[in-house]
């Protein structure tokens, strides 16, 4: 089991990754002194409760926890305000109190979904990430916690950090091929802002981890999660480097906004972003190496480089303007200026994004 650790002051949290994690479920629960006495409520998605969410409930009643749980349906629409108020709903039946604990088992959505409504149940409960998906390393580490609105993905949301991360690696192998590729591309994203070692590392073992061989996996999360937590720990709230972590989102948010939440994986929509940020820097006057290295990296891992066809330009357009990143009348973009490296830009001009999307959607 190896171990790092999101450094917060007081509010500092470890994450742990290992094989076998979830049947300890309730040692860290104790070890992290969550009492016996307020229940529990497990949240989980209708792919990975069925799954996982029995032994992990009965891990924690055998170390004398009271645990409901509840499982939501797979995907992005689940991450509505509706959802929320269904999960409310299900800790008032639970008897959940200021004491209680939400558990977040799942991937990235049920992390987001799970986590608002900790955040929002009681003015803030304690909530445990525990996730099943190589995407949910990102989501699972920081505390962003969020719902969509129809016009723009994570606007309804907040910070509210977990008291740790329990990342069973094991959960991973279940995994359909979509998904590992989708969660590839977060991963990778991490060297794109801040390793270069470990995106030529990445590009070396991409086949060892599309067959998700333990070895090869566990050294990409540790090391993925080691750039979240350095980031976090930094920069909490993103007033700085922490939006280093949105490459390829601002064009990425809006491709799934656009395409209808559930049609694009979110990692399938970052690798098509990351692509598009690479093409502006490009633009912008830096190395060609940029466009190149991300583009073949990420069709290394399967992924798709391109604008889907049907996706209009002025649609996207139009969504990125209602993007969190949009302000005082300029586009802010994570702009890659070498392999490793990124900056924060806050002057693109709306015709220069327009030209990256067009150029995107017209090679093959």
């Amino acid at each position: 089991m190896k171990q790092l650790k999101v450094e917060l002051g007081d509010r500092s949290y470890p994450i742990y990754i290992g094989a076998g994690l979830l049947e300890q479920a309730a040692a860290y629960f104790q070890q992290h002194g969550i009492g016996l006495k307020s229940p529990i409520l497990i949240v989980s998605d209708d792919q990975v409760g069925p799954r996982y969410i029995d032994r992990v409930a009965g891990a924690l009643r055998e170390g004398g926890y009271i645990v409901a749980t509840r499982i939501v349906p797979s995907g992005e629409t689940s991450k509505s305000l509706a959802m929320l108020e269904e999960l409310v709903s299900a800790g008032l039946e639970a008897g959940l109190d200021r004491s209680s604990t939400i558990v977040a088992l799942g991937g990235g959505v049920v992390g987001d979904l799970a986590g608002f409504a900790a955040a929002s149940y009681m003015r803030g409960i304690r909530f445990v990430q525990m996730p099943t998906t190589i995407l949910a390393h990102d989501s699972s580490v920081g505390g962003k916690v969020a719902v969509n609105h129809p016009r723009a993905k994570n606007i309804i949301g907040a910070f509210h950090q977990p008291e740790f991360v329990l990342y069973d690696i094991a959960t991973l192998q279940s995994l359909p091929p979509r998904e590992v590729r989708a969660g590839l591309a977060e991963l990778i994203k991490e060297g794109f802002i801040l390793n270069r070692s470990f995106v030529e590392w990445f590009e070396a073992h991409a086949d060892a981890l599309l067959a998700l061989e333990p070895e090869a996996l566990e050294h990409a999360l540790y090391e993925g999660c080691k750039v979240k937590a350095y980031v976090v720990s930094n920069d909490e709230r993103e007033d700085g480097i922490r939006a280093w972590l949105n490459l390829g989102h601002t064009f990425g948010h809006a491709f799934e906004a656009v395409a209808g939440y559930g049609e694009l994986l979110h990692g399938e929509a970052i690798a098509i972003g990351m692509v598009c940020a690479a093409r502006l820097s490009v633009n912008l006057g830096n190395d060609p190496e940029i466009f190149t290295v991300t583009e073949r990296a990420l069709r290394k891992l399967g992924l798709q480089v391109r604008i889907p066809a049907n996706l209009d330009v002025n649609d996207i357009m139009n969504v990125m303007m209602h993007d969190k990143k949009f302000r005082e009348g300029q586009m802010v973009f994570i702009v890659p200026t070498e392999i490793g490296k990124v900056e924060i830009n806050k002057q693109i001009a709306s015709q220069s994004v327009r030209d990256v999307l067009e150029a995107m959607k017209g090679e093959a």
